[in-house]
């Protein structure tokens, strides 16, 4: 199926059901009063996230989803039935926006999690409800309240725990398909990933993380340029970013550390908040060089772009160096949940430490 991040939907909660007329019609009873029942209340419609679903392209075949009306009211007092909801399944991580007003309504980032995006209309009062002491009998009725319409703008942003970047060509499909069960497409030509992609990286037993694969970016892809512009949304929610530099390249122009350069300038253009995510530096294609010339060249590299953060030296084709780096994501992410873990349960960290704290 084609990888859609992007959609717009029409979405249309049930009618109210109007409510009843009626009056109680009893032998021995001459004045039995009005009995006329509510009607139903109008189904509304949710957006569920599901983990089944990785795209927004059935948003491109079905626009409008409509949740059923509400019933009449009936004599004796019975309430119309109600208007069954409508649940709507959509991938993890889809960001909801009101299309006219851009309001942001909701993130759905948790399977099984649901979002209220159109609610259904009350259903209307039967004539039992207007009976009063000057009223005994009412002939009047709720004719029901209409259900809320909708238009949603759907964004999908990938949930990874850690995000690849670099030049097209750099390696990251490679090294995805080294450390993972993806399989992107791989070849010797710029562009051959044209939607991300996502592996589970398995490091040990119950110990994984989920790697994301985004398109090459080359330098103005912040304004539009080639096909990673659009796609480094999906490293938003990523908590590392690895950037993969190809230190052989065909290309005897190619100066990988300008290249590198460029691909963090990008990231600030897009994104404050993606530039400021902590990055490590992974070095590519060891295999196409000798051992000593590697290592001298990764060297070089790290002293020019004056890198002081943690640098690798893999080949995504032979898979050395990757366990390495695996093992090392690893512990980084989970030194981050043990600390989110004790910010959690500090008196701080708790409803009640904050509001002390205040």
């Amino acid at each position: 199926m084609k990888f859609v991040d992007e959609a717009r939907a029409r979405v249309q909660a049930g009618n109210g059901g109007r409510g009843s007329t009626s009056f109680r019609r009893e032998k021995f009873v001459p004045f039995g009063g009005p009995d006329g029942g509510d009607g139903g209340h109008g189904g509304s419609v949710y957006l569920r996230a599901a983990s089944g679903i990785n795209t927004l392209a059935d948003f491109r075949i079905e626009r409008t989803f409509k949740a059923a009306h509400g019933e009449p009211g009936s004599s004796n007092d019975c309430t119309g039935r109600g208007g069954a909801d409508l649940h709507v399944p959509v991938p993890i991580g889809t960001l909801v926006r009101d299309a006219d007003t851009h309001e942001q309504l909701g993130d759905l980032t948790r399977d099984g999690e649901e979002l209220l995006v159109a609610r259904g209309g009350k259903g209307g009062w039967g004539n039992q409800r207007f009976k009063s002491s000057t009223n005994r009998s009412p002939r009047q009725f709720g004719p029901g309240f209409p259900g809320e319409k909708r238009t949603l703008e759907l964004e999908l942003k990938v949930i990874a725990d850690v995000g690849l970047l670099g030049l097209p060509n750099a390696g990251k499909s490679t090294l995805i398909r080294a450390v993972s069960a993806a399989r992107p497409k791989v070849a010797d030509y710029p562009f051959t990933t044209l939607h991300p992609n996502l592996g589970v990286v398995a490091v040990g037993e119950h110990r994984s993380f989920v790697m994301a694969d985004i398109p090459g970016l080359i330098e103005g892809a912040a304004e539009g340029a080639g096909l990673g512009h659009r796609f480094l949304k999906h490293l938003q929610r990523t908590r590392l970013l690895l950037h993969l530099v190809d230190i052989a390249p065909v290309d005897p122009e190619a100066d990988p550390v300008r290249d590198a350069r460029a691909i963090v300038a990008e990231l600030k253009k897009f994104s404050r908040e993606l530039a400021a995510k902590p990055r490590w530096l992974v070095l590519n294609k060891r295999d196409l060089l000798p051992d000593a010339e590697a290592q001298r060249r990764a060297r070089a590299i790290v002293r020019q772009l004056r890198y002081r953060g943690p640098h690798f030296l893999i080949s995504g084709a032979t898979g050395a160096g990757t366990k390495e780096l695996c093992e090392a994501v690893m512990r980084l992410l989970e030194a981050d949940d043990r600390a989110a873990r004790e910010r959690a349960s500090s008196p701080a960290g708790t409803a009640a430490g904050r509001r002390a704290a205040t």
